[in-house]
């Protein structure tokens, strides 16, 4: 053989583009499966915390069984907690996005975070005065933050600094070639540094995995970046990690900058009265739900019809026509859908109120599109307190409808 002919190829963006890919399919299973967990768990949720919190009022303090009632009731708020977190990390929540300036939202954070770090960590931020406008929900940016300094501390044994900066990044083609999951443009970067412990190769890879985490048995759930990856994405944003082991970590977050401009803050409209003596349409196909929420309804003065599904609402309304002034429903339930019920009960009664009730926030948003209209809208598990809060700022709503009440 005196020649040859050799022809190579770098496949480093290619196998680049693979991993990322075959990570991003993984956490999209994980995330399928938590939502559903969740869902699940906060219909079993609404009645234990809801009948925990009945017993709880009847007893007199000198009950000996208020002790075990309240263990019920604590335990159940923690699981709220966690269901919470893995509907973040699935993105299942419910986003109140509205326009924001970064700025205020870290500097309002920053007077928790001082608190909850201790004493022998710095905390310091680096906030451009020329920071863009981002749309989100300021209590899960504020989460966002919340998870990712407690995490910095907690690779700071000894003490340390955390140092969050902010600035306006201009993402181009060739990073968003890298990062599929990145559209090019104008993005507010908020990046979160420690100078904690730092972490290897092998733990990067799985760090926004749930229920991952390298710490001690009971000194974590393994929720806390996974809620962090599952806010950031909802909200049409990106995050990546940094770390060297034995210098600290830095966590970036990237979301869209949009033009639109700050609203003011018009107070809250939330309504102060519980009760009344409106007609309530309850339609919950979950027994035990049911039940609960038909009791509350009835024990602030509401009357109360109800029906398990929407075939059964609608006979309910057919032939007598009973006075209804808001219908109350679950958004998933055999079939016929919240929403497609809310519809066909416009026609015998103009300008229903409807509250919507969900475990299961995906259904809601992917499927019968509730974001894309104003709707209110109560999470489960839901306290006592909250139902009663809904239906009646839902009733003095001028609007039909309404999302934020």
């Amino acid at each position: 053989m005196t020649h040859f002919v050799g022809v190579l190829m770098d496949v480093t963006d290619r196998r680049r583009l693979v991993s990322q890919l075959t990570q991003s399919q993984k956490m999209e299973a994980v995330g399928q499966l938590a939502g559903g967990v969740a869902h699940d768990f906060n219909n079993l949720l609404t009645v234990i915390n809801g009948y925990s919190q009945i017993l709880l009022d009847t007893l007199p303090d000198s009950d000996p069984s208020r002790t075990a009632v309240t263990a019920v009731l604590d335990a159940g708020e923690r699981a709220v907690g966690l269901t919470t977190q893995l509907l973040a990390f699935s993105r299942h929540s419910v986003l109140r996005t509205m326009v924001l300036d970064p700025n205020v939202v870290v500097a309002e954070t920053g007077k928790l975070l001082r608190r909850l770090i201790g004493e022998d960590i710095t905390l310091t931020a680096t906030l451009s005065p020329e920071i863009g406008r981002v749309k989100a929900d300021p209590g899960q940016l504020g989460q966002v933050l919340m998870n990712l300094a407690v995490n910095a501390r907690d690779a700071m044994p000894q003490g340390g600094r955390i140092t969050i900066e902010t600035r306006t990044v201009d993402l181009d083609e060739g990073y968003a070639r890298v990062h599929p999951d990145v559209q090019a443009g104008k993005h507010v970067l908020i990046a979160v540094t420690d100078t904690g412990t730092g972490m290897p190769p092998e733990v990067l890879v799985r760090l926004f995995e749930p229920f991952f985490t390298t710490k001690e048995p009971g000194k974590g759930t393994g929720l806390g970046l996974a809620t962090v990856y599952g806010i950031v994405k909802q909200s049409g944003g990106h995050v990546e990690a940094y770390s060297e082991v034995g210098v600290g970590s830095t966590f970036k977050v990237y979301l869209p900058m949009v033009e639109e401009q700050v609203k003011p803050n018009s107070g809250s409209n939330r309504a102060q009265a519980l009760g009344g003596t409106e007609s309530v349409l309850l339609v919950e196909d979950q027994v035990d739900v049911r039940r609960l929420a038909q009791r509350t309804l009835r024990a602030h003065g509401y009357s109360v019809l109800e029906a398990a599904d929407g075939q059964e609402a609608l006979g309910l309304v057919e032939w007598d026509r009973p006075r209804v002034d808001i219908l109350v429903t679950d958004v998933v339930m055999p079939g016929m859908s919240g929403p497609r019920l809310a519809e066909a009960l416009r026609h015998h009664y103009p300008g229903l109120k409807v509250l919507y009730v969900s475990g299961y926030t995906d259904d809601a948003v992917v499927r019968h599109g509730l974001l894309a209209q104003e709707v209110a809208f109560l999470q489960k598990p839901y306290t006592l307190l909250a139902l009663a809060h809904q239906v009646r700022a839902v009733l003095d709503t001028p609007e039909a409808v309404t999302r934020e009440v």
